[in-house]
């Protein structure tokens, strides 16, 4: 029988009500419908939070986040995986790109072509700089838009996470999408993660979803390390002068309320942006830089605060 979708918005809350897998079924009672729904959410609660199982290989997880959009995180997260390989060079080191919507880190890592599959049907991560990388850009053409509902996005994150062979790393950075949303909670729900690092402008709209973005990881018990302050001052190049465009010090005191550290602060320059663009990024296309040493020292930063690994 064909159910149209007005009567499938009458049928579910009966379906849903009267039982089906996995669900109690409805008292005939009416004067007992509290004490069914309370039943159904102890048994929800009872279920408890996927219990999170570490991806093989892979020693510390280490993820980037923030919770507005622009402010320069996947660039701060290309560069801080290659500033974690070159302050260590014993150290491996994976970047996983999780913005299914707007993969940035084929370009940025000059990177092109989808990944093989292991005899275990497992892709193989794509590696420049010496770093593994696995990004969605990888599996659909730069052009083509992803229009996917959550479900969808989640079953793609799973396969970014467990469906890779990552070898053996040190270190897997993650770029978060922006927000605090389906990924953000899948992701921090499925895998032990060592830490999360916060990057925001001093700008008050962005620090208002970069507090949203640190409380978030609080809520869901992964500690975070710190925060940077991306685009913290522009030097004129010619006259040298200092302008802090976004505001100063907004990071700072962000940090302060919240009970965090600053890991660093990067200037806005345009060969950070230059180099990100064209697949060099700076901190190995220009590693005598102060821009590169700025990376260079908040992953250093970033590693005084991460537990000690697994043995």
């Amino acid at each position: 029988m064909a159910v149209t979708r007005a009567g499938l918005r009458t049928l579910w809350p009966r379906v849903f009500l009267s039982g089906g897998p996995g669900l109690c079924p409805r008292p005939a009672s009416s004067n007992t419908s509290d004490e069914f729904l309370k039943e159904k959410r102890a048994q929800i609660m009872s279920r408890g939070l996927p219990k999170q199982k570490p991806i093989e290989g892979v020693k510390q997880v280490l993820v980037l986040a923030s919770g507005k959009g622009g402010v320069g995180k996947s660039t701060t997260a290309v560069n801080i995986a290659l500033a974690l390989a070159a302050n260590d060079s014993t150290k491996s080191v994976g970047l996983l790109d999780a913005d299914v919507y707007g993969p940035s880190i084929p370009r940025m890592m000059n990177l092109k072509g989808n990944p093989e599959l292991t005899s275990q049907n497992l892709m193989r991560p794509l590696k420049n700089y010496g770093i593994e990388c696995m990004s969605m850009g990888f599996l659909v053409e730069e052009t083509v838009p992803v229009v996917w509902r959550g479900l969808m996005v989640m079953s793609a994150i799973e396969k970014l996470l467990r469906q890779v062979e990552w070898g053996q790393l040190d270190y897997l950075v993650i770029d978060m999408p922006p927000g605090t949303g389906d990924v953000q909670l899948s992701v921090s729900q499925n895998i032990p993660i060592a830490g999360a690092v916060i990057v925001s402008t001093p700008q008050d709209i962005a620090l208002l979803d970069a507090r949203k973005g640190a409380e978030m990881f609080r809520k869901v018990h992964v500690p975070v390390l710190g925060l940077v302050q991306n685009m913290s001052v522009f030097q004129c190049p010619k006259c040298k002068h200092e302008t802090h465009i976004f505001g100063a010090d907004g990071v700072r005191d962000l940090a302060k309320t919240l009970g965090l550290d600053v890991l660093g602060d990067i200037p806005l320059d345009v060969n950070i942006r230059k180099t990100c663009d064209t697949g060099q990024p700076i901190v190995v296309s220009e590693p005598q830089s102060d821009m590169a040493k700025a990376y260079l020292r908040i992953a250093t930063e970033i590693r005084r605060r991460l537990p000690t690994p697994p043995g």
